[in-house]
């Protein structure tokens, strides 16, 4: 019981460092929303904005910080934000990918309970 926190840290950080390469590395598929739909135009203003790039950064560092152990709670008030983001947009704008979100959700909260 007590290496869940640990290891939801470290599936934490190894998606967000993951997803956050995938960013600039483009070896995972990324399904685009649909044309003309609220999900395409939020995404599509994050992206023009350069604000997407900023947030990726936010993700890497924040991934390799939970991955080494140090600063995890530094880590985990940088991605948290980020994980209510991506909630929200899969619930309202999406409207589908509930179980990544709520996974995700869950890997914070469990992350957090062991600092």
């Amino acid at each position: 019981m007590k290496h869940i926190p640990t290891a939801a840290r470290f599936l934490l950080g190894l998606l967000f460092v993951v997803f956050a390469a995938n960013f600039w590395l483009k070896f995972l598929p990324v399904p685009s929303p649909p044309e003309g739909s609220q999900a395409a135009a939020f995404m599509g203003a994050l992206y023009m904005s350069g604000f997407l790039t900023v947030v990726k950064v936010l993700e890497l560092l924040g991934g390799i910080l939970l991955l080494s152990g140090r600063f995890v709670n530094l880590a985990l008030a940088v991605l948290g934000p980020i994980v209510v983001v991506i909630g929200l947009y899969h619930f309202f704008l999406v409207k589908g990918g509930y179980p990544m979100a709520i996974g995700l959700g869950v890997l914070a909260i469990a992350a957090l309970a062991g600092q």
